[in-house]
Formats: C-alpha cells, sequence, structure tokens
C-alpha cells in the first residue's frame, strides 16, 4: 500500500532534551512564584520545594505510565504532584497549565535536532504528509517549541495525549492520528525514540514501518515492548528509507477493484466468549445476591452509557454490581473483577487469523467498528496473542466516537477514515440491525455468525470462506 504520510514524535525525536538537579533548582524558584500568583505560600526552602515538585511528578509518571491516561492539567497538579499540601483543585486550575509548561520547559533543556527542517522540508517535497503524535502534560508547550524551532507548519495534524486524554503506546492515539487525515495506518510511518511508546504503539496500530531515532534520554522505564523496522541516528538516515519505498511504491502496479476495504464487527465476528457470564453467576450464587429490580433493563441503560464513553468500563461494572444491593466494598470489588474476567475471556474464531493475514496480503483495508467499553489496546492484546494484532488500518470504537451501531455516523466514519466512500468498503457483521444499518449507508454486507432474520448481500459459514467470496474481487 502506498506511502502517504509520516508522523513523528516530538521529545527525543525532533528534539532532543536533557535534565540535571542543577537545571531543576534553577527553575525552582519559578515555580514558587507562579505558585503565590494563586495564593499557595511555602514554608519550605527551595531544596524542599525541589523535592516535593521531582516525587509529585515521579509519582504522576509512574501513574500515568500504567494507565495509558493523561489527566487534566488541574487534576494533575493539584491531585498528584501537590497531593501532599492538600490544596483544593480550585485554587490551582487558573495556574495548572502554567506549571505543566514550565515543568517541560523549565526542568528540562530541549533543543531542535539541527537536520531537522532539511529533512522536514525534503519529506514536504516528496509529496507525503508530516504529523506528530507527543505524549505531553502541557496543552501549549509542543506548539511553543515547534513555532520557537519554526516548523511548526510542516505539521497537521498535531495530536498531544494532554488533548486526548490518552498516551502512547494506547493504539487509540495512533489510529485517531491516522483518521485526522483520512489515512489508513498502513500508508503511515511513525518515527520515535522509545520503543515501548513509540514502536509498540504505531506497529500494534497497523503503521507500515516503525522507525527508533536514538536518544541518550533514560526515564528509568525498561524499553522494551516491540522491534522496530529500522534504526537511525539522526534524521537525515530517514530520508534514504522513504525514497526506498517510495520507488518500490512505484514499482508496484495497484490492485483494481471495487472494495478496497473490509470492516468487521469485533465480537462473536473475530473473537466469541464462550463462557460468558460465568463469572458473575459464581459471583452471584456465592453470595446468595438477588436484585430487586429490572436487571437486564437497567444493565441496557447503564451498557448504553459504557459504550457511548459516558462513563468508564469500570464505573459500568460497579454499577451493575450495585444493582444487586451490593454497598460492602470488598464484594463490589470481587463483583467487579467477575464481570472483568467475563469480559477478557475471549476465544478467536477459527480461521481469523490466517484470513486476516491473507485479506492483508490482498490489499484490502482492513478496519474494526466495535460497540464497547473496552479498550482498543485491550482487544488487539487478545490479538496479536493470536498473531494477527498489527494488521488493522483503523479502528472505529463506539466508546471513542459516542455513537454505537447502526447508526450511520459510525459506518461513515469507518470509510472517512481511511479516505474511502461508502461504495468501496463491505460490512461484516452478525447483528440483523448492524447489517440493515450498514446496507443503508451504502455499505456492501457479509453475514457471518449471523441472527436468523439478517438481511446481507453474502452470506458465510466459515471465515476463512471470505477469500472465496466474489463481491470481493
Amino acid at each position: 500500500m502506498a506511502l502517504r504520510a509520516v508522523y513523528f514524535d516530538i521529545g527525543g525525536t525532533i528534539e532532543t532534551f536533557r535534565s540535571s538537579p542543577e537545571i531543576r533548582r534553577e527553575s525552582t524558584p519559578r515555580f514558587r512564584a507562579l505558585l503565590e500568583i494563586a495564593g499557595v505560600h511555602l514554608e519550605m526552602d527551595d531544596d524542599g520545594l525541589l523535592e516535593l515538585l521531582t516525587s509529585g511528578v515521579k509519582r504522576y509518571h509512574k501513574w500515568n505510565r500504567q494507565s495509558l491516561i493523561e489527566l487534566p492539567t488541574a487534576e494533575i497538579w493539584s491531585e498528584v504532584v501537590l497531593k501532599d499540601l492538600n490544596l483544593p483543585i480550585e485554587q490551582i486550575t487558573p495556574i495548572s497549565e502554567d506549571l505543566a509548561f514550565l515543568y517541560e520547559t523549565g526542568f528540562f533543556i530541549r533543543e531542535m535536532r539541527p537536520e531537522a527542517p532539511q529533512v522536514l522540508e525534503s519529506i514536504r517535497q516528496m509529496g507525503l504528509r508530516i504529523g506528530c503524535i507527543s505524549n505531553t502534560q502541557s496543552l501549549t508547550q509542543v506548539l511553543y517549541s515547534l513555532k520557537r524551532y519554526g516548523i511548526l507548519q510542516y505539521f497537521d495534524p498535531i495530536v498531544l495525549s494532554s488533548q486526548m486524554g490518552h498516551r502512547k503506546p494506547d493504539p487509540a492515539v495512533f489510529y485517531h492520528a491516522a483518521r485526522l487525515a483520512s489515512l489508513p495506518t498502513s500508508q503511515i510511518i511513525y518515527v520515535g525514540d522509545k520503543i515501548n511508546r513509540d514502536v509498540l504503539g504505531s506497529s500494534r496500530s497497523g503503521y507500515c514501518m516503525s522507525v527508533k531515532i536514538n536518544h541518550v534520554y533514560d526515564d528509568g522505564d525498561p524499553d522494551l515492548g516491540a522491534i522496530p523496522d529500522a534504526v537511525i541516528n539522526n534524521l537525515n538516515e530517514l530520508l534514504p528509507l522513504l525514497e526506498d519505498m517510495l520507488q518500490r511504491d512505484r514499482k508496484v502496479r495497484p490492485v483494481e477493484r471495487k472494495i478496497k476495504a473490509i470492516f468487521f464487527d469485533a465480537g462473536n465476528i473475530l473473537y466469541t466468549k464462550p463462557r460468558k457470564g460465568r463469572h458473575i453467576k459464581q459471583f452471584l450464587a456465592r453470595h446468595k445476591l438477588k436484585s430487586q429490580v429490572d436487571v437486564k433493563t437497567e444493565k441496557r441503560k447503564l451498557k448504553d452509557l459504557a459504550f457511548n464513553g459516558e462513563i468508564d468500563r469500570f464505573e459500568f461494572y460497579e454499577r451493575v454490581i450495585r444493582l444487586y444491593g451490593v454497598t460492602e466494598p470488598a464484594v463490589l470489588q470481587e463483583g467487579v473483577d467477575s464481570l472483568l474476567k467475563d469480559a477478557t475471556t475471549v476465544e478467536i474464531v477459527d480461521g481469523v487469523p490466517e484470513t486476516i493475514k491473507a485479506l492483508k496480503i490482498r490489499g484490502f483495508i482492513l478496519g474494526i467498528i466495535s460497540d464497547t467499553a473496552t479498550p482498543i489496546m485491550v482487544k488487539l492484546d487478545w490479538f496479536a496473542e493470536a498473531g494477527f494484532g498489527n494488521e488493522f488500518d483503523t479502528f472505529i470504537s463506539s466508546k471513542e466516537l459516542g455513537a454505537r451501531k447502526p447508526a450511520a455516523l459510525i459506518y461513515e466514519e469507518a470509510c472517512c477514515s481511511v479516505g474511502l466512500s461508502v461504495d468501496e468498503a463491505v460490512f461484516v457483521g452478525h447483528k440483523a440491525s448492524e447489517l440493515k444499518g450498514a446496507r443503508s449507508v451504502g455499505l456492501k454486507t457479509i453475514a457471518f455468525n449471523y441472527d436468523k432474520n439478517a438481511r446481507a448481500d453474502v452470506y458465510i459459514e466459515k471465515f476463512g470462506d471470505l477469500l472465496d467470496v466474489p463481491l470481493l474481487g
């Protein structure tokens, strides 16, 4: 599939950065001045304040690298970094972005790689789009730095963890960045300095190449989890890689077919839950719990909230358990754990791994359209364990989009995300209502594991039968 774009990490990639106790100590009085603006007057000296800041930021980094969540700056500083001061969030909110910006520009010396402007200009002249994806707690630091370096104009889209609320290597971030350019991820190269964030996240999201650029700063985390497709020492070394890929693209004769993309429902298509509900039933029996409300109806309402992203999946699980009158924290957690086990105990459908890989080799754009409260990265981990986790060009999650099938928006967004019209794609599903929703916007449909009343253009009995469907050419 032809190369269309190059996306970059910023810190450690477009720029180098370094820090030291001396650098941090020099900026500490500026933090004191900001806090005083908010009415926070500290008794401690600068060494004490520096220790407070350093330990607080370290605590936040440990949490967000595990959760892959980027909190709003007010929560970062009032509830994590400065937690020991017991400050109300309202007091810190007016200066929280200034604190985040100062941390990222005052505690670190940042310098653009000298070759960056010419490399970016060369990439632009190749006709490739340029974007960036950056983990940053500040909303303004990356834009400020790119503008200061004189290279802001090259980057579109610019995706920041502080805006999304997710951090690399969460594939949701990488899919979102590709969707903003209406490109399949398999048409984008990603360049970053960290294997555990940049290479892992981009490769898991189906980017056509994940390039590691060496950078000496050590953040203390083991830099593991994936194998880069290439390793470079400076940005100039990227240009021959791009030229080789473009030359290869020119030699490849594109396959002419009407259907260019295949979008799959996930549950009951790519995987099943053969023991669905087993753990929650055991939990209810163990505690002899019965609800005084209509659990089925109330659970459906809660599921709508979770699938539309209005509550997270753990709040969904907790509220379901509370329907049975559970209030004791230990029992409540046990119930939540039982629902989590049920939600994450899956089996891959026979024939899926090899069929997905074969369709990819044939040149199809592959995507997932899933009504789910489960994070994208969790499902991709299931697929990776089965050997097909890096094959998808887009992943449309109801939780991320805020819409559920059979709403027209979710199907249209899938096509738009890869730059295709609805008549160039097909949807593979099992529910009658979801197949109907896909047909209503103009998608061709293939039914598998389907409802008795399902209507579709094609019906298949085994997943591998997709390879012989005439509709796919």
